[in-house]
């Protein structure tokens, strides 16, 4: 009131009536009440204050670097001074628990400040991480980021901020360099990850939003993919209002596979309302929508040869390719060996054709005469002809006395 009182004189001297200068209030008083801080307003992923409501509470999230992004390889630049990343105290867990809590938006596993990791232009410390899931099983969706339009069933995030420039992870988030997230793609197969059980066996502890649990530490290296030298680097921002626009993004090429039974726990165990709420609303599709890429460009530490991403009919066609090639080769190889025992049998019959040809020097009386022979019974059966036309030249012959001796002369 006495507030008011010294308004009214000063609207006097202004020459301004009490009563303008109280309406004027009275609108101020209303915008106050009516339009709450953003911190104070709790959003979701769909309804009243859902997604595309964001940017009216978070500016931010209306901006032009927003995250998540769908990543086509085609368009991705190459750069030979990506190296790969090296994870820090990773598999240092020690003996103290984690705390793992129900935001009403995730599960959030916190990470001991000795955790971070390496290969960044500079050292991240590490903060928390937490799952990305959707609602329809297998093959539905359930990752915020994507790779050529294609989801994956769920996405990891591991939350770091740059300890090197800021003193903790509030003042950092601000910051356009101040954060770095690693992003792994989920995929769901016939075999259980172990590693992903020292969440999944916990979440029945944390139902309900605020619900907060201590659970074994463990191996955070265990829920990355193998290959850490494959990725996508972008700048964008947090997926998750106040959407600030201050990360620097790492998604893996390689994904992480879990069973079907492990992605059912997760997207059907956890709830979004409190205990006490009357009524109890799964959290399920807690993922954001792709942003638009705009005016920044996806990196890839990997060529385009090598990292190329294959469509379901590009796969089909190579796998088809793949069969034909064996069948043809496979015919061949059988013609190559028929025709190796075609010659081989062929150079067997010609050996025992020349072994048998030999034997004939071995036994004489099997063998069959030579030309020359032939022809000599030819000449007996003409001689006996010639005899047998001239009987009396042969008796001549016969008869004509042999001279003697005595007649022999001197």
């Amino acid at each position: 009131m006495f507030t008011f009182i010294h308004c009214c004189v000063w609207a006097r001297k202004a020459n301004m009536d009490c009563l303008g200068l109280f309406i004027l209030l009275m609108l101020h008083f209303f915008q106050w009440t009516t339009a709450p801080a953003a911190e104070e307003v709790t959003w979701t992923y769909a309804g009243l204050v859902g997604q595309s409501e964001w940017s009216q509470y978070f500016p931010d999230c209306g901006g032009n670097s927003q995250s998540p992004v769908d990543v086509v390889t085609t368009l991705t630049k190459y750069d030979p001074g990506l190296i790969p990343l090296t994870p820090l105290g990773y598999s240092q867990h020690g003996n103290k628990p984690f705390t793992m809590y129900n935001n009403g938006h995730t599960a959030v596993i916190e990470l001991p400040d000795w955790m971070g990791i390496g290969g960044l232009p500079w050292l991240f410390t590490a903060v928390q991480m937490h799952l990305h899931w959707g609602s329809g099983g297998p093959s539905d969706g359930g990752s915020e980021h994507t790779i050529n339009g294609l989801s994956a069933d769920a996405e990891l995030h591991v939350v770091h901020y740059n300890s090197e420039l800021y003193p903790n992870m509030s003042t950092a988030m601000t910051q356009s360099d101040g954060l770095a997230v690693l992003g792994i793609l989920i995929v769901t197969g016939e075999e259980t990850n172990p590693a992903f059980n020292n969440i999944l066996n916990y979440l029945s502890r944390i139902r309900h939003a605020d619900q907060k649990v201590f659970i074994p530490a463990f191996d955070i290296q265990s829920l990355l993919p193998k290959d850490l030298g494959r990725y996508y680097r972008y700048n964008g921002s947090l997926t998750t209002p106040p959407c600030y626009q201050s990360v620097m993004w790492t998604l893996f090429n390689e994904r992480v596979q879990i069973s079907k039974a492990q992605l059912l726990r997760m997207e059907t165990i956890l709830y979004s309302s409190k205990a006490k709420d009357p009524y109890r609303m799964l959290l399920q599709d807690n993922y954001r929508v792709t942003q638009p890429l705009n005016h920044r460009v996806a990196f890839a530490s990997f060529s385009a040869e090598s990292g190329k991403e294959l469509s379901s009919g590009e796969v089909t066609a190579i796998v088809i390719g793949v069969m034909c090639g064996c069948v043809g080769l496979a015919v061949i190889v059988r013609f190559i060996v028929k025709t190796i025992r075609f010659f081989t049998l062929l150079h067997r019959e010609s050996v025992v054709v020349n072994s048998s040809t030999s034997s004939w020097d071995v036994l004489p009386s099997n063998r069959p005469a030579s030309m020359s022979r032939m022809k000599e019974p030819e000449k007996a059966k003409e001689k006996k002809q010639d005899m047998a036309l001239n009987p009396t030249s042969e008796a001549e012959k016969k008869e004509e006395p042999s001279p003697s001796p005595e007649t022999e002369p001197n």
